[in-house]
């Protein structure tokens, strides 16, 4: 798993065209800006990375297979978070639990039993590689 990293310099640039209303229609605006997604996804430049997500492990926190996550290595881990995790020479997406003698690394879909909670002690070779901070979809 290698993250790809992000390339200031070439930043995505797009024009919002305003907000739409997810309720009853609305008139359009002309409410026009620019939009810069890097600007707006990224806070951290050096420390912020994408991956694909790969597998079903996580389908129940909205990370379904070929999604791209962003990754940011500067925000600290919190109990709870969705972060990309390297445990004894692997690396996974979960969700961690954070516990005084260790930590649970946590899948998400509950509909597929044979992805397991992994338990992480002091046994294990563990880091919190970095914390999810957006998930981008194909709609």
């Amino acid at each position: 798993m290698q993250p790809q990293e992000i390339e200031v310099s070439g930043t995505i640039v797009s024009e919002l065209l305003g907000s739409v209303k997810a309720g009853f229609p609305s008139p359009a605006e002309d409410v026009r800006e620019k939009l810069d997604l890097v600007k707006l996804l990224v806070h951290h430049n050096a420390s912020t990375f994408f991956f694909r997500i790969d597998g079903v492990s996580m389908v129940d926190a909205d990370m379904d297979e070929g999604d791209i996550i962003i990754v940011d290595r500067a925000v600290d881990p919190y109990n709870g978070c969705k972060a990309v995790c390297f445990i004894d020479g692997e690396y996974t997406v979960k969700k961690v639990e954070l516990h005084p003698d260790g930590a649970l690394l946590v899948p998400c879909n509950e509909h597929n039993k044979r992805f397991k909670p992994i338990p992480v002690g002091a046994g294990n070779e563990f880091l919190i590689w970095g914390v999810v901070t957006y998930i981008i979809k194909k709609a």
